[in-house]
């Protein structure tokens, strides 16, 4: 449950204090607010579309129902098209299918660090030779 003065402060953000957060205990749901609040909600150095996109995906690879239905609904209120969630929503498939056969090949963390500087030097190699 929320302290009153966090819980005033949802409903002005949201028009309600949402369901899950009456499960918290109050530090801890308050302090959850203020980082969903503070990252989420407020001005940061991503914009919120690019937030939207970031945790519609993020929640899709985690499967998590919940998130993936909020994440949608506020990426959507953010202008982003149903294309744009499917593409975002297949790169985050991508990056988790990736991840499991890295980790399930146990490729060694340092080999794969140097190669992927060796990736990235050819790649801005190849974006210099394009814009001469």
């Amino acid at each position: 449950m929320v302290s009153t003065e966090t819980e005033t402060e949802i409903e002005a953000y949201l028009g309600r204090v949402p369901s899950w957060l009456e499960a918290m205990p109050e530090p801890a749901a308050d302090h959850s607010w203020g980082i969903v609040r503070d990252l989420e909600l407020e001005e940061t150095e991503l914009a919120q579309r690019e937030k939207a996109l970031a945790a519609v995906s993020a929640a899709a690879a985690i499967q998590c129902p919940y998130c993936t239905h909020f994440h949608r609904e506020e990426a959507k209120l953010e202008g982003v098209t149903e294309p744009e969630l499917e593409e975002a929503i297949a790169v985050a498939g991508n990056v988790r299918l990736f991840s499991s056969v890295l980790h399930g090949a146990e490729v060694d963390h340092e080999a794969f660090v140097s190669e992927t500087a060796e990736i990235v030097e050819h790649v801005k190699e190849q974006q210099s030779a394009v814009g001469d």
